[in-house]
């Protein structure tokens, strides 16, 4: 069913099930978090300090969305002050909850939970503090999307809407089969990717591909140069880029269909989101998110087998 003689390679966004990023909404969700386990921590250990600021936090959250500038700031600085009293009643209860337990019981599994988000609420904090009182440009790398899907990396792809999930890498064969998938961290340039796709590829297929297409994304001299070291003998990037097509492949007639037959990978992807999901990962977790990808890639491929092998 596939060869492996020829290749196209793309890349997509696979989106976390996170609501839009906000730093007042994730703040919230800190408190209200760490208070839910909290109350539970009260029935393990006495001691344990824990008293309900989600209301509070919740009129705070509303009045920095409909205030002027300054209001919106005395807003976040109450937040900010809730958020970091709640955090300090989860350090202590931490300390608590691990004095004479034993690994994987209640105490210390509440810990290990109480500990995640407390952590992750000082990250949201301090990049809330750095941007809203601050004025300061947060970098992407540094900033928390989503407290309960941590992972979630920020991706613009050529200028168009921000997405909030994955960059996935795709390669597929003649047949339509996903024969390569990689799920990136952060939002690495697809120029940078060409090595990484053949190489996948090659160690999927048992070869290298003879031929490869590309979206115009890849396109670069320094990939072209890498294409031509692995062995591929005909390279063709959607877009040009300053690049001339007998540098490329072995002839114009050859270009234009392998130009052609990078299309069918649009066709694989949008078949992949709308009818198998991958759009929008519902599962739980950074190694959900890997199942949840490797999963829809299985069924797709398991799909278009049948299809192939009753032709």
């Amino acid at each position: 069913m596939e060869t492996g003689r020829k290749v196209r390679i793309d890349c997509t966004v696979t989106d976390s099930n996170i609501h839009p990023p906000d730093d007042a909404a994730q703040l919230y969700d800190v408190v209200r978090v760490l208070v839910r386990l909290l109350r539970k921590a009260e029935k393990l250990r006495a001691g344990v300090v824990s008293h309900d600021r989600g209301r509070r936090a919740k009129r705070r959250w509303k009045e920095t969305m409909d205030k002027k500038d300054d209001e919106r700031k005395g807003a976040y600085r109450d937040l900010l002050r809730v958020t970091d009293e709640v955090i300090g009643w989860a350090n202590d209860a931490v300390k608590l909850l691990l004095e004479g337990s034993t690994h994987r019981d209640p105490a210390s599994t509440l810990a290990e939970e109480l500990r995640h988000f407390a952590t992750l609420g000082v990250r949201v904090a301090d990049q809330s503090r750095r941007r809203v009182i601050g004025g300061e440009k947060v970098p992407a790398a540094e900033k928390v999307l989503s407290i309960f899907e941590d992972h979630t990396d920020i991706i613009i792809k050529d200028h168009r809407q921000v997405q909030y999930g994955h960059k996935l890498l795709l390669t597929t064969g003649a047949s339509g089969l996903v024969v390569q998938s990689d799920v990136l961290d952060g939002n690495p340039n697809d120029s940078t990717l060409v090595g990484q796709a053949l190489e996948g590829a090659a160690s999927a297929l048992g070869r290298m591909p003879r031929q490869a297409a590309l979206d115009g994304g890849f396109a670069s001299r320094d990939g072209l140069k890498l294409a031509r070291e692995k062995g591929v003998k005909d390279v063709c990037f959607s877009k040009r880029r300053g690049m001339k097509v007998e540098d490329m492949a072995k002839s114009t007639y050859v270009y234009k269909k392998l130009w052609r037959f990078r299309v069918g990978i649009e066709a694989g992807i949008s078949l992949l989101k709308r009818c198998f999901g991958l759009g929008l990962c519902t599962w739980k977790g950074k190694d959900g998110f890997h199942a949840y990808v490797q999963s829809n890639i299985v069924a797709f491929n398991l799909l278009l087998i049948g299809r192939l092998a009753t032709t």
